[in-house]
């Protein structure tokens, strides 16, 4: 692969400091779940340090960029058209239930377009990352999309209306977490995803990774950014993914 860019470089240290933060409160949510207030409180808590590191990284190395983030919404800086898009755990509901399959998604937008996106799954030691032009990667290898040819022999992926609707017309399957499933859409290990009414920072590096692995997104820039209909597949998938899901 091309050696990694300083803004990814910037991206992936910032990810693998919060991503400590994340490992060690899963660690006791197996305990919280008998503590009479319970867990969500302090999943919430978890979300808001990990964004917090995660904003006090990357402004320590781009200072006037501005951010939009799950937890504090938009934060605008000096450079209002260079903008970190982050969502500190996409996957909340499984990260409470102690299910190790949630992602720090961190993206970063200049001048309306998508430049870099990286999605770090903590628990199993996985990031995928992508640079507008530049390729995708899966822990440093190059990554591409499926090419599966036959829509029967395929894997999807959305959210419980996508399955409701879908579902027995489709393989398919609800993970909980939107930006893993765009990283393996990315990666091969789905051939598509679909999701409405989703936020950008669930989507913005999932929608580049497939973008540059050789996929096909539809564009998600007409959409207000906290209400996305979402369509992502290999390109040889896509239409035939698109035509099933004429109704939804």
């Amino acid at each position: 692969m091309n050696s990694i860019s300083p803004i990814l470089n910037i991206m992936i240290k910032a990810c693998e400091k919060a991503s400590k933060a994340i490992i060690r409160d899963f660690g006791e949510i197996e305990n919280l779940q008998v503590a009479k207030k319970g867990p969500r409180d302090f999943v919430t808590k978890t979300d808001r340090k990990v964004e917090e590191i995660l904003i006090q990284e990357l402004t320590k190395a781009k200072k006037s960029y501005s951010f939009l983030t799950e937890e504090s919404g938009k934060i605008e800086n000096n450079d209002k058209d260079k903008l970190w898009i982050i969502d500190p755990i996409d996957g909340t509901t499984n990260f409470l239930h102690g299910i190790p399959h949630f992602a720090i998604s961190v993206a970063l937008k200049i001048d309306n377009e998508l430049k870099s996106g990286l999605i770090h799954d903590p628990i199993k030691n996985e990031i995928f990352f992508a640079e507008k032009n530049n390729g995708a990667f899966y822990n440093n290898h190059r990554i591409r999309v499926s090419n599966k040819s036959i829509i029967e022999e395929c894997l999807f992926s959305s959210d419980q209306d996508g399955l409701k609707k879908i579902y027995p017309s489709l393989n398919m399957r609800s993970s909980g977490c939107a930006a893993l499933d765009l990283a393996y859409v990315g990666s091969g290990r789905l051939d598509g995803f679909f999701h409405n009414k989703i936020n950008l920072w669930d989507v913005a590096a999932g929608a580049l990774i497939v973008e540059e692995a050789g996929g096909t997104i539809n564009d998600i820039s007409k959409y207000d950014y906290n209400n996305i209909d979402i369509r992502a597949a290999s390109n040889v998938i896509y239409s035939k993914m698109m035509k099933k899901l004429d109704n939804f």
